[in-house]
């Protein structure tokens, strides 16, 4: 499955908001999966979206396609478009599904890994964040996903943002020493995502 991140400054929220809805097109379209988000809780102009692809091909065949014009409804409502594209490695917590009905909260990281440390860093995902995660009662699924030049993705679904603001207060610091995340990541940045239900394809 490929996930595309995308991630903007909007310069008119009731623009954007109508045009956002205008996505619902995107239904039909041959080898999609899924698509939400919502706006960034820290900086209230920054909206994430996540949209979900059966592969590459189809989605590549849908950017030749029909991309464009429903992109137009949003001309001009944003700037600083930033798009990335991953491969779903694996599943947070098992059965990951590209659905968004039922969560209010997304948060998302992006690590840059140094070179050398890949390959530990994805098994301290399997080993030691995974299990933590598919064990906090808030967490209902996330996946695990890996774009060229060492970036890893990881997406987690919340009920609440009570529910991931208790696994952060507990869990966070030990795991990360257990895991040696330090000597693993070279970046990281992140956000959380309140879901607006309307946009959610």
């Amino acid at each position: 499955m490929l996930v595309k991140w995308i991630r903007c400054t909007v310069v008119d929220r009731r623009g954007f908001e109508r045009g956002q809805r205008k996505w619902a097109g995107l239904l039909g379209e041959p080898g999609f999966r899924g698509q939400g988000g919502g706006w960034s809780r820290g900086r209230q102009d920054v909206a994430h979206i996540f949209s979900f692809w059966e592969s590459r091909a189809f989605y590549d065949s849908f950017m030749a396609r029909s991309h464009d014009r429903l992109a137009s409804a949003q001309s001009g409502t944003f700037k600083d478009a930033q798009v990335r594209l991953f491969d779903h490695r694996f599943d947070v917590k098992t059965g990951f599904e590209p659905r968004f009905t039922d969560v209010d909260l997304l948060r998302v990281a992006l690590c840059r890994v140094h070179e050398e440390r890949a390959e530990h860093f994805v098994l301290m995902h399997e080993k030691v964040w995974n299990p933590a995660m598919a064990g906090s009662p808030g967490m209902v699924r996330g996946l695990f996903g890996e774009a060229p030049g060492h970036e890893f993705l990881v997406l987690s679904m919340w009920w609440s943002a009570a529910e991931h603001g208790k696994y952060r207060t507990e869990r966070v610091e030990r795991l990360a020493l257990r895991a040696q995340t330090e000597a693993d990541i070279a970046a990281l940045t992140g956000d959380i995502v309140d879901m607006e239900p309307v946009w959610t394809v």
